[in-house]
């Protein structure tokens, strides 16, 4: 008499590791993969958050760079950051830390509008969780800035 349970546990170990990889690929990765649902209002909040680069801050000694320099917006209400370059020089916005939004992907305007942000362009992005966000201008590192989002207690 033939002994099978060395290669019906075989088998089962196959099928078992499948399905598990079937379930992981299939299943898993899609959810975690899944950009969250958000409401209307904070993927597009009725308010923006105006900031401005100030006129001459390619220079150190200007000493304003982003007006304001510490901005505040409120999820839901103005979680929404649109920054106008008044220099005559171009500039960016990127994220001291490396945030990527969920939503809005890498805070960072070279990867958003694949260059500098010229004289007289704007750069908008929508921040969609509460917490504060550093950045600077990657050619004159000494401006430095940051958008807080706040909660909506309304």
């Amino acid at each position: 008499m033939v002994n099978h349970a060395g290669g019906i546990s075989v088998i089962t170990f196959v099928v078992a590791v499948a399905v598990s990889m079937g379930y992981y690929q299939f299943v898993y990765i899609p959810q975690a993969n899944a950009k969250p649902t958000l409401p209307e209002e904070v993927l597009n909040p009725p308010e923006v958050t105006e900031v401005g680069i100030a006129e001459g801050s390619s220079l150190e000694t200007n000493g304003e760079f982003f007006v304001p320099r510490d901005a505040r917006g409120t999820i839901g209400i103005s979680n929404k950051v649109v920054w106008t370059n008044n220099d005559v020089t171009g500039h960016t916005v990127t994220t001291d830390d490396g945030y990527v939004d969920l939503i809005n992907g890498e805070f960072n305007s070279i990867e958003q509008l694949g260059a500098i942000l010229m004289p007289g362009e704007t750069f908008e992005f929508t921040f969609t969780q509460v917490g504060e966000y550093p950045y600077h201008c990657e050619p004159h590192p000494w401006m430095q800035a940051s958008v807080e989002i706040v909660e909506s207690f309304a």
